[in-house]
């Protein structure tokens, strides 16, 4: 029975190859550092943090999110270790909570690779701490065990490390944070939690009452960017936004009776939520997860099955007499079979879950709207202008090496409005060393117009406003489709003087709005002003950049968002690489995607490598100049 600790109580620990899970509902930072007999941490090479995630025996994940799974291997420790201690920070710079006492108490479980739960601690009495040291493990007389710790700092890591006799604290705790803000720009954000869904519905609904302002609120915490910051003297008062006759989500579409033997069949919507679009929204991030989930538990599987083999074939070449004779053959022999029934089991159970994925999602692809359907789905030849803003917006599909000779793929859904800017990497990477690199500009600046026309076709006529920056004319072939359609807010700038018209024009809109927020005189703003979300795409930046562009451009990406302001640069990191430094706060606040299939993203929850491919139209088809049109002919009718 697994042990439920409290503060200062210890549990001995039966086996050596452990994980440890984390999950404190808020994206935090998850670490460990190795101390010796005295606790005494000797130098920032035993500590483990997603900058530098892998130590002997120890493996952290790679960036913040709401759910963590540390792998524990006590036996391949370093003799001098006698204490790992977990430890966990609220990630900075990101405009989410800076004290626990804000979110909900995180909890800790140490379970065996099977899952099998050996002890668990929730971290209670946290106030305004900002990082904590959860549990430990501990050697004692040869045996390990653990102890639950929940010592918190209101200094965050710096106060930690110091604590921990680790010299220079502060200047590791900043590589620490660095390295997290760093990692969001590869998240995948979760999807919002039922309380904050309804808070966003709220916000927005008074929001389009009033018809003076887009809504300001961010869409969802996730692990690219947490909720908005506390209110001065602690947090508020929780309110109840649930309609009052409605106490509970309709009752899900659940799928017919199952035959005897078999899994019942899957349903498209069989998700919680109040209408079709929700339920069909969490049903794909359900698939998301449950993917992510079952192929760690084969990897893990697969992990424990070499370490397994590798003891079983220490232990008998230790032994000079076994070496003699066949019996070194036979031990070899047993090893690998031992080891090859392990990952077939394993594989047997990744299998079956990702044919019964496969199965769900041969039934749900056909089932989403245009939001969230791929372009070669029929509902785009049936388009119409919304009449309402989705939930969400595809932006392409993930998919995990493991699970694609079944030609698994989850789309991938990004929340309306936008948290942050998107990034369409042109520089050439491994994945893209066999593509010229004109051809590889070429296909960034098509998957820009094609995210484009896409987020355009998801908002109703009107609500949204493409602008242009092509300042050497690169990108015209690309271009065109929105040009041709008349869909663009204005003609495409060209040059350093339409650079810096158009960033003016857009610094300014913010400004204006930022204000009018800011002291409740929304009815103050000019009437020609556009109130309509609006969208920059830059291509081929910096190109036609000077200092005094590249600053309003870093302005619109860090305030842009809360006002209905959004990036889509298509550029190469390397071609910026004069500015230094200057860039990197930019960088890591957009979300980077790429023109061909890359393995550069992150799920929140076990921090899987998963491949992003990019939307992709149907060879000869027409349907993006289609739906641009009937983009274009809903704005006119919406004039008249």
């Amino acid at each position: 029975m697994a042990a439920e600790l409290v503060r200062g109580q210890n549990h001995p620990l039966a086996q050596t190859r452990l994980e440890i899970r984390v999950s404190a509902g808020r994206p935090v930072v998850a670490g460990a550092t190795l101390a010796d007999d005295r606790g005494t941490v000797r130098g920032p090479e035993h500590v483990a943090h997603p900058g530098a995630p892998a130590l002997p025996g120890l493996e952290v994940p790679r960036q913040a999110a709401a759910d963590h799974r540390l792998a524990v291997d006590l036996d391949a420790m370093p003799p001098d270790v006698h204490r790992v201690t977990v430890l966990l920070a609220l990630p900075a710079g990101t405009g989410g909570p800076t004290r626990f006492g804000a979110v909900a108490a995180p909890f800790v479980a140490v379970t065996g690779l099977d899952g099998t739960e050996v002890a668990s601690y929730t971290i209670t009495d946290l106030d305004t701490e900002s990082a904590v040291t959860a549990l430990e493990l501990y050697r004692r007389q040869g045996a390990w065990k653990v102890r639950a710790i929940g010592q918190g700092y209101a200094e965050g890591l710096a106060a930690l490390f110091a604590d921990q006799g680790l010299p220079d604290a502060r200047a590791l705790a900043g590589a620490v944070q660095d390295a997290v803000a760093q990692g969001l720009a590869r998240t995948v954000a979760s999807p919002p939690r039922p309380a904050d869904e309804a808070q966003v519905r709220a916000a927005a609904t008074a929001g389009h009452a009033s018809g003076a302002l887009p809504p300001t609120a961010p869409a969802a915490p996730s692990t690219a960017q947490a909720s908005g910051p506390e209110a001065p003297g602690g947090p508020a008062e929780p309110i109840d936004y649930t309609h009052p006759g409605r106490q509970a989500p309709p009752p899900p579409v659940t799928a017919p009776p199952a035959e005897p033997g078999r899994p019942a069949a899957p349903v498209a919507g069989d998700a919680t939520g109040w209408s079709m679009e929700e339920r069909l929204y969490n049903q794909v991030w359900g698939m998301f997860e449950d993917l992510a989930r079952t192929t760690a538990a084969y990897r893990s599987a697969v992990d424990f099955a070499d370490s397994r083999m590798e003891q079983e074939l220490d232990r008998v070449l230790s032994d000079p007499r076994s070496r003699i004779g066949g019996q070194a053959d036979a031990a070899r022999d047993a090893a690998a079979a031992k080891h090859a029934a392990l990952v077939d089991r394993a594989r047997e159970a990744l299998d079956r879950d990702v044919a019964q994925l496969v199965a769900e999602s041969e039934v749900v692809e056909p089932a989403l709207p245009a939001a969230y359907a791929g372009w070669d789905n029929p509902c785009w030849h049936a388009y119409r202008s919304p009449m309402e803003i989705p939930m969400a917006v595809r932006l392409g599909d993930l998919r995990l090496p493991e699970s694609e000779s079944a030609g698994l793929h989850i789309p991938m859904l990004v929340r309306l409005p936008l948290e942050r800017g998107l990034w369409i990497d042109a520089g050439t990477t491994d994945a893209d060393a066999l593509v010229d690199a004109d051809e590889l500009r070429a296909r960034a600046a098509h998957t820009a117009t094609e995210l484009a026309a896409r987020l355009l076709a998801a908002y109703p006529a009107g609500e949204f406003s493409v602008h242009v920056l092509d300042p050497a004319g690169t990108a015209s072939g690309a271009l065109a489709p929105l040009v041709d359609a008349g869909v663009l807010a204005g003609p495409v700038a060209r040059g350093a003087a339409g650079v810096a018209e158009t960033l003016t024009r857009l610094t300014d809109r913010v400004d204006l709005v930022q204000m009018a927020v800011r002291s409740g005189a929304a009815d103050a703003l000019p009437a020609d002003l556009d109130v309509a979300e609006q969208l920059l795409i830059v291509h081929d930046f910096p190109h036609g950049f000077d200092d005094r562009a590249v600053t309003r451009l870093r302005y619109l990406a860090d305030e842009g968002p809360q006002v209905g302001v959004h990036l889509l640069l298509v550029a190469d990191r390397e071609d910026a690489a004069e500015y230094g430094p200057l860039l990197d706060p930019l960088w890591r606040a957009l979300l980077r995607l790429t023109p061909l299939p890359d393995d550069h993203l992150a799920d929140p929850w076990v921090g899987h490598a998963w491949t992003y491919d990019p939307p992709a139209i149907p060879y000869g088809s027409g349907v993006l100049r289609q739906v641009l049109a009937e983009v274009a002919k809903a704005r006119r009718e919406k004039r008249l």
